[in-house]
């Protein structure tokens, strides 16, 4: 599970639920269906109107995506993959790769490799993998819009649901307390729409481009040392050139670099 998601969705409810606490405000006050109605149903179908329903089938694996922490090999344990391979490919040549492309679990990575060993050339084998990266890219794009724009429209709402709240209340101004619980109530929309637009929608949509942002890089670097093996390149060169795609720390593991080497620290 991808423990930031639920403890970030915890704080967030902490904060509302003890603001409200301090401030004298009762829960309860939250129990107002015709606000929920607004708020909840109305960024659904906003949303249902604003992207077509191939792209909405997607948002349960959205979630699946948010809440659980999908387990990547680690970059470093890619690029030490690389330098084996490469030192395989220079001593026995290319098709001695065969065995270790038939274990690659990464249908990515086994695809660049089995072009790589069936000697197609290196242009056409970074269009493809490129191809195939730019339609992730889209694909993920396409999902953390749909966050987005919920975040979006649900703000809105809760303007809206606040007018119609008030339109109610000021009908009947005869009772002076009821008017007063009246207006109140008829804020509750507006504090929902703000809630779920900057507390939850849009921090969902940056978390699903952030998590798209570190699997687009992961196979960047695949496509260069693919690449790099194909070219017959020298194991330490093949690590010095993919390094350039960790942190310090990790980088540290694969040249063995002390930190007081010029490259500069992490920012």
């Amino acid at each position: 599970m991808d423990i930031s998601s639920l403890v970030g969705i915890l704080l967030a409810f902490s904060a509302l639920l003890f603001g409200m606490y301090f401030k004298g405000v009762t829960p309860d006050a939250l129990i107002n269906p015709a606000a929920l109605l607004i708020i909840i149903l109305g960024t659904i179908a906003a949303v249902t109107i604003a992207f077509p329903m191939k792209e909405l089938k997607r948002v349960p694996n959205l979630f699946g995506i948010l809440f659980k922490e999908r387990k990547l090999t680690s970059d470093v344990e890619i690029i030490k993959m690389f330098s084996s391979w490469a030192d395989l490919a220079r001593r026995e040549g290319l098709l001695a790769l065969e065995s270790k492309a038939a274990e690659i679990q990464d249908p990515f990575l086994k695809n660049g490799l089995t072009l790589a060993i069936d000697g197609q050339n290196a242009d056409y084998i970074r269009d493809v993998l490129t191809e195939e990266v730019e339609a992730m890219e889209e694909r993920h794009a396409a999902g953390a819009g749909i966050f987005t724009q919920a975040g979006t429209y649900a703000p809105t709402l809760g303007v809206l649901g606040a007018v119609i709240g008030l339109i109610a209340a000021l009908k009947d101004m005869d009772d002076i307390e009821k008017l007063g619980a009246a207006i109140s109530a008829a804020f509750v929309a507006t504090l929902l729409g703000i809630f779920t637009g900057y507390v939850l929608w849009h921090p969902f949509a940056n978390k699903l481009k952030r998590k798209s942002a570190a699997e687009v890089r992961q196979k960047t670097m695949m496509i260069e040392g693919v690449l790099s093996v194909l070219e017959g390149e020298a194991p330490r060169v093949i690590e010095q050139k993919l390094a350039s795609y960790l942190t310090m720390d990790e980088r540290r593991k694969i040249t063995g670099e002390s930190g007081a080497n010029g490259l500069g620290q992490e920012n």
